[in-house]
This record gives C-alpha cells, structure tokens and sequence, in this order.
C-alpha cells in the first residue's frame, strides 16, 4: 500500500510542481521540487519490489527494516525538500541529508538481504555478478 501511494504522489505531486509551482517559486525551487519528485517515485518502486519479495519471504526481517528505512527515506529526503519549496525556508534543507542516509540503509538491506537469498552453495558455483 505504501509503495502504491507513494507511486499516486509520485505523478500528483509532479504535475502540481510542473503546473502548479512553475509560476510561483524560482527554478532553484522547480529543482528541488523535481529531485524530491524523482526520489520518491524511486523509492517507492523500491517498496514495491520490497513487497513483492516478501510475498515469497514473509519472515525476511531485513527486507521488512529495507521497506521501513525507503519509507522513513521518502519522508525525509522528499517531504523536507517540498517542505523547503513551499515554505522557502532553508533550514528545512538539513532535514534532506538524514533521508538520503535512510536511503543509503535501505539499499544495504537489500544488498545483505540479496547476498543471503543467493546461500553459500550459490557463492560457491557461481562467480557472475546478479
């Protein structure tokens, strides 16, 4: 459901900011509003794929913490950079960092998570990159 959302806000909030901001706030702001556009739809396709997984692994408590650190991610990198377009004010923006390390967590969750899926077996036969 999260990643559903988050994909519904993904287009939302992209044409507000093209239609809506283009007249109102500076490109400077257009920017930001853009990055934050573009990190959630990422992310949340990346709950999504969370999801999907745990539907084949339920009890996968790595993917569930990855899903939860995208949805923190999203929260704080993209709400704090649309916080700053609409409120203009900057100090807001040191909210951004914090999101993108929960990002960065998430991401190595999946990675961790991969890396166990695969086995020692797997490790072992195989020495392709997946």
């Amino acid at each position: 459901m999260i990643g559903a959302a988050g994909g519904f806000l993904t287009v939302a909030l992209g044409a507000f900011g093209a239609h809506g901001l283009r007249d109102l706030v500076s490109a400077e702001r257009l920017a930001n509003w853009a990055t934050a556009t573009h990190y959630l739809g990422l992310h949340a396709l990346a709950i999504l794929a969370c999801g999907l997984w745990l539907l084949q692994r339920p009890d996968d408590r790595l993917i569930h913490r990855a899903a939860g650190a995208f949805t923190v991610g999203i929260l704080l990198f993209s709400g704090s950079l649309f916080a700053l377009v609409l409120t203009d004010q900057r100090a807001i923006g040191m909210i951004t960092p914090i999101g993108g390390l929960f990002f960065l967590s998430a991401w190595s969750l999946l990675l961790v998570g991969a890396w166990r899926v695969r086995g020692p077996a797997h490790r072992d036969t195989e020495s392709g990159a997946d």
